[in-house]
């Protein structure tokens, strides 16, 4: 079976942030989704629901046998395992964890349950910081321009680079 390139954002902030941000990458593995590489962690201000703790926030590079909905429904599971609840939930509110799609390979996919490449990902510098990092030369699929022409037009959000 061939592997397919995605790249994922993972971000926390209830409980042990980074213990949770670990645990959620050992968790991917256990789902045959293979880390190649992976961002610094970052620290990040809340951008939607400004009340509640900080971020910590990171992509990785994987691999996996899957199509997009596929990794989709192990991210979700992922989450759910953590005692993720969407349901009822403040939408972009207080997180265990949270995996996100960026991209997946060049692939451009619109569906009700799927957007990628992720519909908010050039407006978040936690996002677009920490892809750079790992992968400089990035486009995006869409548009094919790098992803880098971006990150300069994300003004007003405070993103402190902690560790690798």
């Amino acid at each position: 079976m061939r592997l397919k390139q995605a790249f994922l954002s993972l971000g926390a902030n209830v409980g042990d942030r980074r213990k949770n941000l670990e645990e959620a990458l050992a968790a991917l593995e256990r789902e045959q989704i293979r880390i190649i590489s992976r961002s610094a962690v970052y620290e990040t201000e809340p951008q939607d629901v400004a009340n509640q703790p900080w971020f910590l926030n990171m992509v990785v590079e994987c691999e996996c046998p899957y199509f997009p909905l596929q990794l989709l429904a192990r991210a979700e599971r992922i989450e759910r395992e953590f005692g993720r609840i969407r349901t009822g939930a403040v939408p972009r509110g207080p997180r265990i964890i949270d995996i996100d799609i960026l991209l997946f390979g060049n692939a451009v996919v619109d569906t009700p349950e799927l957007t990628i490449p992720h519909p908010r990902m050039l407006q978040r510098r936690f996002v677009l910081e920490p892809l750079l990092e790992i992968a400089p030369e990035i486009r995006h699929p869409r548009t094919k321009e790098p992803l880098s022409r971006h990150l300069a037009a994300v003004t007003g959000q405070k993103v402190k680079k902690l560790s690798t």
